[in-house]
């Protein structure tokens, strides 16, 4: 009786059948694990970290300005640049906002115009005086009696200068009233700094005769021309070219002007003839000598 190899009673049979069982799940089990391992690398790829994006522009930028890297010699010229700048704006304000001309009438530019080309011609009248001087001396049969005739014409104006002899002549009377107290030594000053840039000759106020070397102090109730007290109103009293001295006081930005915003009020009346006899003591130099022979 032959056994049947497939009969499942045959203990050889399922032996060889066990054993070979075993084979081919290692066998499957391989080919998963080859197959297997390369999802695993691609895994590992996707998880390792990305490289770093290089900075934008702007980063880079920023990265460059800050923190501020500056040095004593940058910082040095920053600040010269800054101190020139503020100087510039300064000084471009102070003109637009304090220019007397800023504004005006096209009337009251003609005048000022006309008032420059006044003291243009004194001036070439005063040489062209001189020169004649000059002439006369040198073509003067007698130049000594010459001579002696324009020194006392020079004494004459001298005198008148220094305020140590009376003088008339035509000119303006300026009155400046005061009740409130507001003028200022510095703008009676300022007054006669005008006066005399227009040409005037001879100026007293109040019974003072003011000179080149004059001064004026105090406010108010105090206010003094060379110590001595002068009370509002202010009268002066001024010798010269009536129709350049009028416009020189009212001219836009002004002494009238100036004085009428401080609530003081300034009249001006032209004359024929005005008297200044107020007179300086003539003073003798205590070092100053005469270099002529």
């Amino acid at each position: 009786m032959s056994e049947n190899p497939k009969n499942p009673e045959n203990p050889e049979n399922t032996g060889d059948s066990d054993s070979r069982k075993p084979e081919c799940s290692e066998a499957s089990t391989s080919s998963e694990g080859a197959e297997a391992a390369p999802v695993t690398s691609g895994t590992q790829r996707e998880d390792a970290p990305a490289p770093a994006a290089e900075p934008s522009g702007r980063r880079r930028l920023v990265a460059a300005l800050w923190p501020p890297r500056v040095t004593r010699a940058q910082l040095i010229v920053a600040l010269l640049l800054f101190v020139l700048g503020l100087g510039l704006a300064i000084q471009v304000s102070s003109t637009s906002d304090n220019s007397a001309l800023r504004g005006a009438r096209q009337e009251d530019l003609v005048r000022i115009l006309d008032e420059l080309d006044d003291r243009t011609q004194r001036l070439e009248d005063e040489k062209a005086r001189l020169e004649k001087q000059r002439t006369e001396l040198e073509s003067s049969s007698d130049q000594a009696e010459e001579a002696r005739k324009q020194t006392q014409e020079k004494e004459q104006q001298l005198g008148i200068l220094a305020g140590t002899v009376a003088a008339e002549g035509p000119g303006i009377t300026l009155t400046v009233g005061d009740t409130t107290g507001a003028v200022e030594s510095d703008m009676l000053l300022d007054a006669i700094q005008e006066l005399r840039a227009a040409g005037a000759e001879a100026i007293q106020v109040n019974g003072v005769r003011v000179v080149a070397d004059s001064y004026f102090t105090g406010s108010g109730d105090d206010m003094r021309i060379d110590g001595t007290k002068v009370a509002p109103p202010y009268v002066f009293k001024v010798i010269g070219k009536p129709e350049d001295l009028e416009p020189a006081l009212n001219i836009p930005g002004g002494v009238v002007q100036t004085l009428e915003k401080e609530q003081a009020t300034a009249t001006v009346e032209r004359s024929a003839k005005i008297v200044v006899d107020a007179l300086r003591p003539a003073k003798r130099p205590d070092y100053a000598q005469s270099s002529s022979q």
